[in-house]
């Protein structure tokens, strides 16, 4: 496999037992979802991070999940990129978004970080904001609850319902991406997964 034909995709969250189910792991989930209909092998630490691998459609993924916390995600995503050799345009970084609501999805070729930390540190770590990304809305907090609790708090028991649902729909975004694209990622996954 050349480094063309390999593809890293990124999901960004916090390690711990503590944040498992929050709204700011939602990478993270995408991550194990992907993992999981590959039947990727082997996990390995690498560039702090816990990477798996997986085959599909005789492209190599590298599946991984920053170790760093949030605020420092920059730091395996350039370190993993580097020791594989892969192609910008080859990497996906999922994340959470607050500025979407929950059940929305959002490729991008491009675009800061919109407050979001774990992508502030990739941009700054790559030292380009030019990098295809899966946002994954997580909604707005409720009230004047400040977003620092609401990204650290599980999904609420509604949002959990139909959870499972976005994540598919994620990863099947993911990986038209590996196949097809990212024009064609995004012109059929962006939206919300209740209009699709």
């Amino acid at each position: 496999m050349t480094p063309e034909t390999s593809y890293l995709i990124i999901g960004l969250g916090n390690p711990g037992r503590e944040y498992k189910e929050t709204r700011h792991n939602i990478g993270f989930m995408l991550i194990d979802r992907v993992a999981l209909r590959l039947n990727a092998q082997g996990i390995k630490v690498q560039a702090k991070a816990i990477v798996t691998n997986a085959l599909y459609q005789e492209r190599k993924l590298i599946l991984a999940k920053p170790q760093t916390y949030m605020n420092l995600s920059g730091q395996s995503v350039q370190g993993l990129l580097h020791f594989y050799k892969i192609p910008i345009e080859n990497l996906i970084v999922a994340h959470d978004d607050l500025d979407l609501p929950f059940g929305t999805i959002r490729i991008r070729p491009s675009g800061g970080p919109g407050g979001q930390r774990g992508m502030a540190s990739t941009i700054e770590q790559l030292g380009t904001k030019d990098f295809p990304r899966l946002r994954l809305g997580i909604g707005r907090p409720p009230g004047r609850m400040d977003p620092k609790d609401y990204v650290l708090q599980d999904f609420s028991k509604e949002d959990q319902k139909i959870l499972p649902e976005v994540l598919d729909r994620a990863a099947d975004a993911a990986l038209e991406f590996v196949i097809k694209g990212l024009n064609a990622a995004m012109n059929k996954y962006n939206g919300d997964i209740r209009e699709a």
